[in-house]
């Protein structure tokens, strides 16, 4: 197994990576995940997410499927059924929306102290989309207001983005693609 292992290192064959994208209904979470997808493969019109889509995109030799879940309150439930089989975790915050920002709080709270993560290394990409709105707060308010400073057992990462000119999305896609390499793919025996 070893052999094949090292093999597919040295022909470069891409490996597969399951992430969910998670956030408050008209947070930005199909905009951005159209921005990963190859220029052919990108809608034009955008549409509020019912329940879930599967998304698939390549970066950096991985092909990630990506779980877009809806944000609306009545479909968050679902959100859980998808943390156990996950190697990485987008959550997406409308940094402008400052009344919802509690509630904001309270899902990642649930997220991180479900059963299905709290136990694992997974990566949590933290995207403060809609940086370019007035009053908009910054990456170094939401860490205090999320709390993102007590995340102790999990590599987590911010990065302001513009879902629509699709500003910050690279070095927040590389980040979260080097740590599923390191903890997942490198790491594999």
């Amino acid at each position: 197994m070893k052999l094949f292992d090292r093999l597919t290192k040295i022909l470069g064959r891409k490996k597969e990576a399951k992430i969910i994208v998670v956030g408050l209904n008209n947070s930005g979470k199909s905009t951005i995940i159209n921005h990963f997808k190859r220029e052919d493969d990108r809608c034009i019109d955008i549409v509020p997410t019912v329940g879930f889509n599967v998304e698939k995109f390549s970066f950096k030799n991985v092909n990630f499927t990506a779980f877009d879940m809806s944000g609306h309150d009545r479909y968050r439930s679902l959100w859980e059924h998808y943390y156990k089989d996950c190697q990485g975790i987008i959550f997406i915050i409308d940094s402008s929306d400052k009344l919802r920002l509690v509630v904001s709080k309270e899902e990642l709270d649930m997220l991180l102290q479900h059963p299905d993560v709290v136990g694992r290394k997974v990566p949590i990409l933290f995207l403060a989309n809609k940086m370019d709105l007035p009053d908009s707060l910054t990456s170094v308010k939401l860490v205090a207001a999320l709390g993102l400073d007590r995340i102790q057992n999990k590599p987590w990462h911010i990065c302001s983005t513009n879902a629509v000119t699709g500003e910050g999305l690279q070095p927040a896609i590389e980040w979260l693609t080097d740590q599923i390499r390191d903890i997942y793919i490198n790491n594999r025996k």
